[in-house]
């Protein structure tokens, strides 16, 4: 009879354990929530770069097929790309030679905000 009684005890899980196992599948929810919506974010960024480094290109592009000394200042303009707004600034850069110069150019998906992407080329005196 008391083997009887021994066997009945063990077939039961106690409240204790039953919550212990709840805090540790809750925990690992957690961090898998947390490693998917850290990868959602990376990719949304790496995409808003991309798109700001194709802007940043364009742009330089049309600088140096337009033959003209950019301003030593900062020139701003917006583009649209992805149905996004972008909004770039370049300027030209003294360089030792006379006949060239730096041009420098700045993307941002935020106005006056940080730059995703920044190109610098060199154009020759038109």
């Amino acid at each position: 009879m008391s083997s009887f009684s021994f066997l009945k005890k063990q077939q039961g899980m106690t409240l204790l354990e039953v919550m212990l196992a709840l805090v540790i599948m809750a925990t690992s929810g957690i961090a898998v929530m947390n490693a998917a919506s850290s990868a959602l974010n990376n990719q949304a960024y790496l995409q808003n770069k991309t798109f700001a480094l194709w802007v940043a290109s364009n742009r330089l592009t049309e600088l140096k097929l337009q033959r003209i000394w950019p301003s030593a200042s900062w020139q701003y303009d917006t583009e649209e790309l992805a149905d996004l707004k972008w909004y770039l600034r370049y300027k030209s850069v003294e360089t030792g030679d006379n006949e060239f110069k730096a041009l420098d150019i700045e993307v941002s998906d935020v106005k006056d905000g940080r730059a995703l992407a920044y190109l610098r080329t060199y154009i020759a005196k038109p």
